[in-house]
C-alpha cells in the first residue's frame, strides 16, 4: 500500500492568470496498491460525482505514468480520502492529477524524475498554476512550455495566512473559463503585467502593504465575479478588517484574503459580519497556512511492484 498526501492549491492569486499558485494546508490522501486483477476505487466521503471506473481522474493520471514508462500493474485498488472540496477553486482536480502521478511513479519503482512528474501533471491539467504547487509546495511562479515547466518556488513564511471563503455552491472550472473573452484590450494586458510583477516582488520581499494593489486583475475576475453574487461584499469585508488583498481562488467560487497579523480578531470579526450581512449564499471561513512541502509519501508498505 502506498499513501500520498496532496495539498490543496489556489491559482492566479489575482493578476497571475495561469502562471501563479500556492499550496495550502488542506489535503487529499490517495491510497493505492497493486492487486491481482481489475480496478477497485472507493472514496471517503462516498461522493457519487467521483467516478469509480477508468474515468476516475486519479486513475487517468496514474495511467499517464504507466504509459510513459511502459510498466503496468496487474490490477489496482485506489482509495481516496478527500478534504479538498470539489469544484470550489481550491485545486481538487490538480490534487488528483499530481497525487495520482506521484503515487503511480512510486508504484512502478520511481522511474520518473520530479521534473518529469511536474511536466506530466501540468500537461494533463493544461497549465501549471495548480499542479506544480500541489506537487512541490510553496508559492510557485510557473510557465508550461512544449516539453518542460519553467518554475520558481518561493517558501511562504508562516506570518502570511490565507483566509479562505468557501461558498455552499459549486462552479465548474470549464464553465468559468468559457465565459472569458477571446481577446483583451492592450491596456488591460499592461495592467495585469504590472500587477503580477508587483505581486511577485511584494511577496518575495515581504512588502505586504503592496498586496492590495498587486492582487487586482482585469483578465478574469471582472467576468467571473458575475457568477458569484457576493464577490464584492466578501472582498470589501476582508479589506475592511485588515486583509492585505483579496481575490478569486482559481476559477472560483472560493475567495481568498491574505492576512499577516491579528489572525484571531480577523476571523472573529469576519464571521460575525458574515452572519449579519445579507448574502445570497452561505460562506464558510477557514484560516490556512501555505504548505511548503507539496505531495508527500504518507506510508509505503511492501508491494509486488518493487519485486519485479
Amino acid at each position: 500500500m502506498i499513501s500520498v498526501k496532496v495539498p490543496a492549491s489556489s491559482a492566479n492569486l489575482g493578476a497571475g492568470f495561469d502562471c501563479m499558485g500556492v499550496a495550502l494546508k488542506l489535503y487529499n490522501i490517495i491510497e493505492v496498491e497493486e492487486i491481482e486483477k481489475g480496478l477497485e476505487i472507493t472514496s471517503i466521503p462516498d461522493d457519487p460525482s467521483i467516478a469509480k471506473d477508468e474515468n476516475n481522474l486519479v486513475f487517468k493520471a496514474m495511467k499517464t505514468v504507466f504509459d510513459e514508462v511502459g510498466w503496468y500493474p496487474k490490477g489496482l485498488r485506489i482509495n481516496l480520502i478527500n478534504e479538498i472540496p470539489l469544484t470550489r477553486g481550491l485545486g481538487s482536480s490538480a490534487a488528483c492529477i499530481s497525487g495520482g502521478i506521484y503515487a503511480a511513479n512510486l508504484l512502478c519503482g520511481g522511474k520518473l524524475s520530479e521534473e518529469e512528474m511536474i511536466f506530466l501533471a501540468a500537461k494533463m491539467e493544461g497549465h501549471p498554476d495548480n499542479s506544480t504547487p500541489a506537487m512541490i509546495g510553496g508559492l510557485v511562479f510557473a510557465v508550461l512550455e512544449e516539453n518542460k515547466v519553467n518554475y520558481i518556488k518561493f517558501v511562504v513564511p508562516n506570518r502570511l495566512k490565507f483566509a479562505v471563503f468557501i461558498p455552499d455552491f459549486q462552479l465548474s472550472t470549464e464553465y468559468a473559463r468559457n465565459i472569458l473573452p477571446k481577446y483583451i484590450e492592450f491596456k488591460d494586458a499592461v495592467f495585469n503585467v504590472g500587477r503580477a510583477a508587483l505581486f511577485a516582488s511584494a511577496i518575495t520581499t515581504g512588502n505586504y502593504d503592496l498586496l492590495p494593489a498587486a492582487t487586482q486583475d482585469r483578465l478574469h475576475q471582472p467576468y467571473r465575479k458575475n457568477l458569484i453574487p457576493d464577490f464584492d461584499k466578501i472582498v470589501n469585508l476582508s479589506l475592511e478588517f485588515g486583509a492585505k488583498g483579496a481575490f478569486l481562488s482559481g476559477a472560483g467560487p472560493s475567495i481568498i484574503a491574505l492576512i499577516d497579523e491579528n489572525y484571531d480578531s480577523f476571523e472573529q470579526n469576519v464571521k460575525l459580519a458574515l452572519s449579519s450581512l445579507e448574502l445570497k449564499s452561505k460562506w464558510d471561513l477557514m484560516i490556512l497556512e501555505a504548505d511548503n512541502s507539496g505531495a508527500t509519501v504518507f506510508s509505503v508498505q511492501s508491494s509486488s511492484s518493487f519485486k519485479r
